[in-house]
């Protein structure tokens, strides 16, 4: 099993910035995705950013040029800095990791991002 405790998640007032971080533990691939889902109102869940243990990125639409994710994998763990933040990047951000070659996805519990108007 693998686990994903994710933590930085808050309020912030339009263009402010958050940075969420994601730690994962238990049986971890060395090759693997991890990454960020987001949960907003009235919409489905949508793919925010992810990157590969070896570095590679891909970005949804809505946040590229305001997102940017990272990796340790010594630590397992990834960052999400997320600036100049909009009310529609309101929602519940989840992590999530996927070895390479299979189509299981682990997933965080969530962490909740308000940014209000």
């Amino acid at each position: 099993q693998v686990q994903l405790v994710e933590s930085g998640g808050g309020l912030v007032q339009t263009g402010g910035s958050l940075r969420l971080s994601c730690t994962a533990s238990g049986n971890i691939y060395t090759n693997n995705i991890m990454g960020w889902y987001r949960q907003t109102p009235g919409k489905q869940r949508e793919k925010v950013a992810t990157i590969t243990s070896g570095g590679t990125t891909d970005y949804g639409d809505s946040v590229e040029d305001r997102f940017t994710i990272s990796r340790n994998n010594p630590k397992n763990t990834i960052w999400l800095q997320m600036n100049s933040l909009k009310p529609e990047d309101t929602g519940v951000y989840y992590c999530i990791t996927k070895p390479f070659g299979t189509a299981r996805y682990y997933w965080g519990q969530g962490t909740e991002v308000t940014v209000s108007s």
